[in-house]
């Protein structure tokens, strides 16, 4: 399928770049150009139907572009706009836009990373009600056979959460309907290579890493059925309080599932007390491993303070959209260890950005005296620089 993007500027020059940056990644690339200089400013009630994205530039003829940006982004259904300005950024993408580049700096792989971004998005947000929701007065799902569903847990641009019955055993699970979107694929094959890990997880036998019952694949969505875990997440627990001998414990879990997930080359990067699950008998278990990394082609810092992961848990170097490794997980290790025991968070602001300026340069924090004996281990797991951590989650297995 053909992608459809609207360019808009009252520059044919400008206007030519923007289509020589489209078509030279997507060749059959559906353009429209329009020039509001020329042919008048759009009506108020545009609304941008037809197109996957809009990229809007700042020569807009009689009307300030910045309005027309505000106004096009409050168009219910209206396409994500890509905004080209000139240093006027912060008002562009609290106007509406979606995303922001210097006109005078475009770099053709930035522009293009930022595209597909949205034109997946868009392609997900669009198919979620025939994707997600199904019938649910008689509990049949209209993609996935063979389960009956109880009701839906969560919902997001990537996924779907349903707790549901699989018939054949009668045995509730967590099923994932995850959303495939081939025609936006940035080419390196993220989501077969997710699917994999899903695989390689689902063979194996952890006691901290929730179980993978099912994984199927359709044209253009996957389901992974997995165990489902009643008795809700370590970040409930924590709101009720852990003893210093429970956090020491749950700690030695997460550091276990970690050695074996990343034995396997699969890091989490989205480790938080949300993502481990507190069974019936006490023991955790792991869950959404390496989707971070597969469903992102970019890691980035938005205008609007946003980034993507849980910023109260990320080590210095993923907040920073650097490479990570292993040593990263274990960071998030050491935020959530320092939670368990203090019941709050190590590093708080107003802000993603203040939040991962502070894991940057802000000092550990001193525990108090009743639980100083945690100090130095806690040092070696929020070190600021990877090399100054403990280096792999066997060390923290033999430190604990």
């Amino acid at each position: 399928m053909s992608i459809k993007v609207m360019i808009i500027d009252g520059h044919a020059d400008f206007r030519s770049l923007l289509m020589h940056h489209v078509t030279t990644h997507w060749p059959d690339a559906i353009i429209s150009a329009y020039d509001p200089i020329m042919a008048g400013t759009l009506p108020d009630e545009f609304s941008g139907a037809g197109n996957d994205i809009v990229l809007l530039g700042d020569s807009y003829g009689e009307r300030d572009s910045l309005l027309a940006l505000q106004l096009f982004a409050k168009t219910t259904g209206f396409p994500a706009i890509i905004y080209f300005g000139d240093d006027n950024k912060a008002q562009a993408l609290e106007a509406g836009a979606s995303a922001y580049f210097q006109k005078d700096e475009i770099r053709h792989n930035a522009l293009v990373v930022r595209m597909s971004d949205l034109l997946r998005s868009r392609r997900r947000v669009s198919s979620t009600d025939s994707l997600f929701v199904g019938d649910m007065a008689t509990g049949i799902h209209p993609l996935i056979k063979g389960y009956r569903f109880i009701k839906r847990l969560a919902v997001s641009e990537h996924s779907a959460v349903y707790l549901a019955k699989k018939e054949s055993v009668n045995v509730n699970m967590v099923l994932k309907v995850l959303r495939q979107v081939p025609d936006f694929s940035d080419g390196l094959g993220a989501f077969d290579r997710f699917l994999q890990e899903y695989e390689m997880i689902a063979e194996m036998d952890h006691p901290n890493i929730v179980k993978i019952y099912d994984l199927g694949v359709s044209d253009d969505h996957a389901h992974i059925a997995m165990e489902f875990v009643p008795g809700g997440d370590l970040k409930q627990r924590i709101e009720h309080g852990v003893l210093q001998s429970g956090a020491v414990e749950y700690t030695r879990q997460i550091a276990s599932a970690l050695d074996r997930l990343h034995s396997l080359g699969i890091l989490h990067r989205d480790l938080k007390p949300g993502n481990i699950m507190v069974r019936q008998d006490g023991s955790l278990a792991l869950i959404d491993f390496g989707l971070a990394k597969r469903m992102r082609l970019e890691q980035e810092i938005t205008g609007h303070g946003e980034i993507f992961g849980t910023p109260y848990y990320m080590s210095p170097e993923q907040g920073h959209a650097e490479e990570v490794d292993e040593r990263s997980d274990i960071y998030s290790l050491g935020v959530i260890f320092y939670e368990m025991l203090t019941g709050q968070k190590p590093f708080v602001g107003a802000d993603a950005m203040s939040i991962i300026l502070k894991h940057t340069k802000s000092p550990v924090p001193v525990l108090p005296h009743r639980l100083s004996q945690h100090q130095a281990l806690l040092n070696m797991l929020l070190a600021k620089r990877p090399e100054d951590r403990l280096q792999t989650a066997r060390e923290v297995l033999d430190w604990l």
